[in-house]
């Protein structure tokens, strides 16, 4: 539409998709999913998956003071464990505040893409201030908390696989509330995982 808006002819518009979800279907065959959540001792849908590495976020004290309250209140509320595998940069201005964890909440070292993706293909919940994956959560469906105030992926609040909260400690536990009754049957709006493919035919029919 805003390319239409611009005046490029539609002949030259091609809607493929979004190659993340190439990348994401391709990696999920690779991973071992039973032998990273064996090792965490986890069970599929039983924790909730937390990543927190923003600079407006983890700059300020009170957010983030906000943001682990938020935590161990959830994981009382719904008796589900919490999961952070915290960012170095995380980890160092939480030292600097000198902030400390809830005792619900479970802190790990940062883990490699493959076992992470399997952390977030079988997490009940993911809350996030991460844009990467609010997609990737979209695309696993699995209900996404933002904890910002704006996102670059505003199709995601659209369908309803995601919501924005900010860093109030009232708003995250709200909205963790409303996203786990969440049936997940939204529809993923960045393709089918064939975007490379529409992309690479439509390069090599242009002349």
């Amino acid at each position: 539409e805003n390319l239409l808006l611009e005046g490029i002819n539609e002949s030259k518009i091609f809607v493929t998709g979004n190659t993340v979800v190439d990348s994401l279907f391709q990696n999920i065959e690779m991973i071992d999913e039973h032998s990273v959540l064996d090792n965490l001792s986890l069970n599929p849908k039983s924790y909730f998956l937390v990543t927190v590495h923003r600079n407006e976020n983890k700059r300020s004290k009170i957010k983030l003071e906000n943001i682990l309250k938020a935590l161990g209140k959830i994981s009382r509320t719904y008796g589900i464990q919490v999961i952070y595998p915290i960012h170095p940069g995380t980890k160092k201005v939480m030292e600097d505040y000198g902030l400390d964890f809830p005792e619900e909440v479970r802190v790990i070292d940062p883990l490699g893409y493959l076992e992470f993706l399997a952390l977030q293909k079988n997490s009940k919940l993911i809350l996030t201030d991460s844009g990467g994956i609010q997609e990737e959560a979209c695309i696993l469906n699995v209900p996404c908390v933002t904890l910002r105030e704006n996102t670059e992926r505003p199709e995601t609040v659209s369908i309803k696989s995601n919501i924005l909260v900010g860093t109030d400690y009232e708003k995250i536990c709200k909205g963790v509330e409303k996203m786990i009754l969440s049936n997940c049957d939204w529809k993923n709006p960045y393709g089918n995982g064939t975007a490379s493919k529409k992309i690479i035919k439509i390069i090599g029919n242009f002349n």
